[in-house]
């Protein structure tokens, strides 16, 4: 023990020396690090000479190391090299089920197991990576985003009416986009609260939803109703799918059917937004994310065929 050492205050209780810093009448005592930590410590500081060597690790000025501007040790390793090699991987091993699918019809993919096997792992690959934030994980859709099981569909479902909402998108900015505008009849003040308090009650009248309504009240509404929706909805509420125009007589709502709900709906006029897919995927991708949601069970058969699934 050094002098010094001998000349330091001694904690009573440890036996340890203190620093000589005390805070409020607490001492701090000069305990040594265990020497497992310090190993590690000491291993750790030669593991990041040895990685720094071999891996890519330090920043480097414009010029000294390449065009990547650091250093890139001698293994040569690059992530983005990695991807970019097994992204080429996965697109030469698609290659041959990009071609097969290139102009085939649903019906031709749903008669060819091979086919049929590769539409569904590409398409479900493609929906969960693009799809899935909106419509879900299954497909199952929320308030606002449709369900894709089902049979219910604004623009078509046949194989060719999935493929160009895809390509195009709804309300997108691509100029060939699926387009519609319901009007904000509350928020611009095109009806007053009771008009629309009653075309709602007519409205839920045609799914056999309006409840406990008055035969007047359901007048004024059709009144409005035929006024106002009748050119989009059709007059008996089945909808027009050259518009977008939903069907109200189905019980199948994409924001609520709700009396309140319905209120909202025609009070705002709804403006979803569906991204255009062409250009951020290729035609192939499309075409087998579009016969993988058309399979999904509600797809309906091109109008005139003879042979395919129809919809439910």
């Amino acid at each position: 023990m050094s002098e010094h050492d001998q000349e330091r205050e001694r904690d009573a209780h440890t036996g340890t020396a203190t620093t000589g810093h005390e805070w409020d009448g607490i001492k701090e005592l000069d305990t040594p690090l265990p020497r497992w930590w310090l190993w590690v410590f000491y291993a750790s500081i030669a593991w990041s000479v040895v990685y720094m060597i071999f891996m890519p690790a330090w920043p480097a000025l414009p010029g000294l190391a390449g065009e990547t501007d650091h250093t890139r040790g001698l293994r040569d390793h690059s992530e983005r090299a990695n991807v970019a090699q097994a992204i080429e991987e996965l697109h030469a091993s698609r290659a041959s089920g990009f071609a097969a699918l290139e102009g085939a019809s649903i019906d031709q993919i749903e008669n060819d197991p091979q086919l049929l096997g590769f539409v569904r792992a590409a398409g479900e690959a493609a929906f969960g990576d693009n799809c899935a934030t909106c419509h879900g994980s299954g497909a199952q859709g929320a308030i606002g985003y449709p369900n894709l099981n089902d049979d219910v569909w604004l623009w078509g479902g046949t194989y060719e009416d999935i493929r160009t909402t895809l390509r195009y998108g709804i309300r997108s900015e691509h100029p060939d986009t699926r387009f519609s505008q319901m009007p904000s009849f509350g928020r611009d003040e095109l009806l007053t609260g009771s008009e629309i308090a009653d075309v709602t009650d007519y409205v839920l009248s045609m799914s056999g939803r309006a409840g406990d309504v008055s035969a007047e009240a359901l007048a004024r509404g059709q009144e409005t109703y035929d006024i106002q929706c009748a050119s989009c909805h059709m007059p008996d509420g089945t909808g027009d799918r050259m518009q977008g125009a939903p069907n109200l007589v189905d019980q199948d709502w994409l924001y609520g059917s709700n009396r309140e709900q319905v209120i909202n709906i025609i009070h705002r006029g709804p403006y979803g937004v569906m991204p255009a897919w062409e250009g951020r995927l290729n035609d192939a991708t499309i075409d087998a994310l579009a016969a993988y949601v058309y399979l999904l069970g509600g797809g309906e058969e091109a109008e005139g065929a003879a042979n395919g699934p129809t919809g439910r």
